[in-house]
């Protein structure tokens, strides 16, 4: 009995000690990512630096890219949308452009919460913001994505924007664009208004761009994956 009782405290101890081997093997090789310039260099000792004056990767998103982060979670778009390129022989990522290079541990140290996604009902995200680059096709699809991509299984978000009339006093200075004779298009007298919350979104959406080299991973595709 005293022999079994010693076989179960190794097997725990052995155990407990590989767990924590692990935890602490990726806090080493994880925990301790910095932002780093694109490129680095040698100094005197023969030490890789970062390169003095050159901008830091990846970038802390904006105050107001911070509330579209939010807005992102709180509307569950991780639940159809990834941002992580995979590397080429686990799938065709760079192929579809979804981004100039593989996504690597560094992109998300900025990052609160990462998003990584788990199923791509919609494409890839993590360089929309690169793909995409007009508001108002954002806001557009964000109001009824059938404007802007025919048969998309994305809902539409209409109660982030405001229907208003158009009249003297009202300001439509950022009222939506609709395409000429689009069906989805409001009548002449009605003005389609993005609210704080769909303004913020998209400029989150504008901000995913991994489209810059890291040390670890270098651009090798342009935005349409050759």
């Amino acid at each position: 009995m005293n022999h079994f009782s010693i076989l179960l405290f190794g097997i725990f101890i052995i155990l407990t000690s590989s767990f924590l081997g692990l935890i602490s093997s990726s806090l080493n090789q994880l925990g301790n990512l910095k932002q780093s310039t694109e490129t680095l260099e040698l100094n005197d000792a023969g030490d890789l630096i970062l390169v003095e004056g050159d901008p830091l990767y990846p970038m802390k998103l904006s105050g107001l890219s911070e509330q579209g982060h939010l807005e992102y979670i709180k509307l569950g778009c991780v639940n159809c949308h990834t941002q992580q390129v995979r590397r080429e022989e686990l799938g065709k990522d760079l192929e579809r452009g979804f981004g100039q290079r593989v996504t690597v541990p560094r992109d998300y140290i900025m990052q609160a919460n990462v998003l990584l996604g788990y199923s791509r009902i919609g494409p890839d995200l993590s360089s929309v913001g690169a793909r995409k680059t007009d508001l108002n096709w954002h806001l557009l699809h964000l109001y009824n994505p059938q404007i802007t991509s025919p048969g998309s299984l994305m809902p539409p978000f209409p109660f982030l924007f405001e229907t208003v009339e158009i009249s003297e006093t009202t300001a439509t200075d950022n009222a939506l664009v609709f395409p000429e004779g689009n069906p989805y298009s409001p009548k002449d007298s009605i003005a389609i208004i993005p609210t704080k919350r769909a303004i913020a979104l998209v400029e989150y959406l504008l901000n995913l761009d991994i489209n810059y080299n890291l040390p670890e991973a270098v651009v090798t595709k342009n935005d349409t994956g050759e």
